[in-house]
């Protein structure tokens, strides 16, 4: 009886063996494909990619067998592919074969993409197919598409003697790019793409008009998210004591850590160390705007989202002029303030004066000031603010904005998308704050 036993269990065995080593090369045999195109974004060209993946299906009943998997081009586009942890080595076609996916089972493959030089300026259309190629000669493809843009790549850049640059191909800075004491670097009409870690290092002066600075990330982290919508991503402008003269007009900073910082060990108030007009300031890591004992003014320009402060200004003499200022960081509920002003012993305030600016955002209390004596020159007038009314002279022709009042916070504003993290700090038709802000 036992004997009979195990040969039911071995007999049962093979069936169940046979069964699923099963394969069919019938016509009517087809994969299924997690996407039927894979979009890889925007790439600088010679740059490599990051790493993208898709499943493919095979949902019938039998084993299906590919008598390869290839790229359509061969190794003529620059992508890599590999399928299931098998590489299709370009030098071999490109191409691996006899593949099996045994029933009700799955691959799955990795793509990258390292363009070739388009040689010209605007970005350039990347594509290819990657086939599966059945026993029966049936193929079917998944397209892959990608735009290739032309960079010019510099590495830890130093100007020593004044410079001017004005570049319509995208720069991209690995590592610092530094700006030498006695040298002024001016930018004009240019976007600098910065490698992770990198920034500016200024100790001479820096003078822009119409720029961005921002990460060099084209991709996405989501497909609704782009990763130039992340804070963090470079490590934003840093002026320190020796900088002088620095005039940012109709400049954009965007997902830095610090966007920027202006370190003074003495001030001097017959020059302003920082003069930002129209420029926006959006979405830093750490504070948005830093300043130590520094003359500065600040007219018309959007500070808005970091972890830390939008604006801070530790002593020195600060002119505040029909700013946007919102703090709607949306990573860490410790955020910091909309505008933080300081008057210390060793670094004493002598001037802060705001006029027309909105200061709003989520916290019941988004403007704070530190002071050490009563006797500190500071003015607010003609401001929205979010924070508790104050009634002595310091504040003049004040909205004060609070969490119970019908138009607040967000609602002043076209566009806070806190879940796609998408902004738009014009003013909306019911806001309160008509005539104030930059905009």
């Amino acid at each position: 009886m036992k004997r009979i036993f195990y040969v039911l269990i071995v007999a049962l065995l093979t069936v169940a063996c046979e069964d699923e080593d099963k394969f069919s090369t019938g016509a009517g045999m087809r994969l299924d494909f997690e996407v039927d195109t894979l979009k890889l974004d925007t790439v600088f060209s010679n740059t490599p990619s990051s790493t993208y993946k898709f499943w493919v299906y095979n949902r019938q009943d039998n084993g299906l067998r590919l008598q390869t998997v290839r790229l359509k081009k061969g190794n003529q586009t620059g992508f890599r592919v590999n399928v299931d942890g098998i590489y299709l080595d370009n030098s071999n076609g490109s191409q691996i074969s006899n593949v099996d996916i045994r029933r009700k089972d799955s691959l799955l493959v990795f793509v990258e993409l390292t363009a070739q030089t388009t040689h010209q300026l605007d970005p350039k259309l990347v594509e290819d197919d990657l086939l599966f190629v059945q026993e029966n000669g049936k193929e079917q493809a998944v397209n892959f598409r990608a735009w290739a843009w032309d960079a010019r790549k510099l590495y830890d850049p130093v100007i020593e003697k004044d410079t001017v640059i004005e570049s319509v191909v995208p720069l991209v800075i690995y590592g610092d790019l530094t700006v030498k004491e006695g040298a002024e670097l001016t930018l004009r009409n240019t976007t600098l793409y910065f490698h992770d870690a990198g920034g500016m290092e200024i100790y001479g002066s820096l003078k822009t008009e119409d720029c961005v600075l921002r990460g060099d990330r084209l991709d996405r982290m989501f497909d609704y998210l782009p990763y130039d919508r992340i804070s963090g991503q470079w490590e934003g402008l840093h002026f320190y004591a020796s900088s002088t003269d620095n005039e940012l007009v109709d400049t954009e900073i965007r997902n830095a850590t610090d966007a920027i910082v202006l370190d003074q060990t003495k001030l001097n108030d017959a020059y302003y160390s920082l003069v930002m007009q129209h420029c926006v300031v959006h979405n830093s890591k750490g504070d948005g705007v830093k300043v130590t004992n520094a003359k500065v003014l600040i007219d018309h320009c959007q500070l808005t989202n970091a972890k830390g402060d939008c604006l801070a200004v530790r002593g020195g003499m600060a002119e505040i002029n029909y700013c946007t200022i919102g703090q709607f960081y949306p990573f860490d509920a410790e955020r910091g303030k909309a505008i933080r002003f300081v008057d210390e012993e060793d670094c004493p305030l002598k001037r802060f004066v705001c006029d027309g600016t909105i200061a709003t955002g989520y916290a019941e209390d988004v403007v704070e000031g530190e002071l050490t004596t009563a006797e500190v020159d500071y003015s607010f007038n003609n401001c929205l603010l979010r924070m508790p009314a104050i009634d002595n002279s310091h504040f003049k022709d004040i909205i004060w904005e609070s969490p119970t009042e019908e138009i607040e916070g967000k609602d002043q504003f076209v566009k806070i998308d806190e879940e796609n993290l998408d902004y738009d700090f014009h003013l909306s038709e019911q806001s309160t704050a008509k005539g104030k802000g930059c905009y």
